[in-house]
């Protein structure tokens, strides 16, 4: 029997989005608006060397959704998947992972940008991005066939051999 596990947040994201539809979803969205990562006063310390990263991971709390289903309806493609294949809010576990660009830090303040998150969403952990695989060894499972589907390429040839 596993025990429950409690988070204590150590910041907020101060965003500008406020309502979840206006967050681009789906095939094609680009995350480019920027926002503060506003970090507790207390744990300014820890952000001690963090302007040397270009991207940092942000893993966040889906505070504001709604129960957990283990299939998932992606707005990217219209077959349903497990929610792990998925970042889908409504999983057993609310949390959320985002990679940001590191623009800026003022004492525990970091501006960033690829914001996917509503205003006031509870920050649980940054953490540098650092990635060692190739970028020809990354697949994108389903999303893949689902891109695929929508611009019309054959099934088994990629995006990537049609430019």
């Amino acid at each position: 029997m596993m025990l429950p596990i409690t988070l204590d947040p150590i910041g907020t994201v101060r965003s500008p989005y406020t309502d979840t539809a206006r967050i681009p979803r789906g095939l094609g969205a680009r995350h480019d608006s920027e926002g503060i990562l506003e970090i507790r006063p207390e744990l300014e310390a820890g952000l001690t060397d963090i302007e040397g990263f270009s991207h940092l991971y942000v893993i966040w709390i889906f505070d504001r959704a709604e129960g957990a289903d283990l299939m998932a309806h992606p707005p990217s493609d219209n077959r349903p998947h497990g929610v792990f294949a998925t970042r889908s809010p409504q999983r057993p576990n609310p949390l959320g992972l985002t990679v940001v660009q590191l623009l800026g830090r003022d004492g525990p303040r970091l501006r960033v940008r690829g914001i996917d998150m509503l205003d006031g969403t509870p920050i649980v952990d940054i953490k540098p991005y650092l990635s060692s695989v190739a970028g020809e060894l990354l697949r994108r499972g389903w999303l893949e066939e689902a891109e695929r589907r929508e611009e019309g390429t054959p099934p088994g040839r990629s995006l990537c051999d049609e430019q």
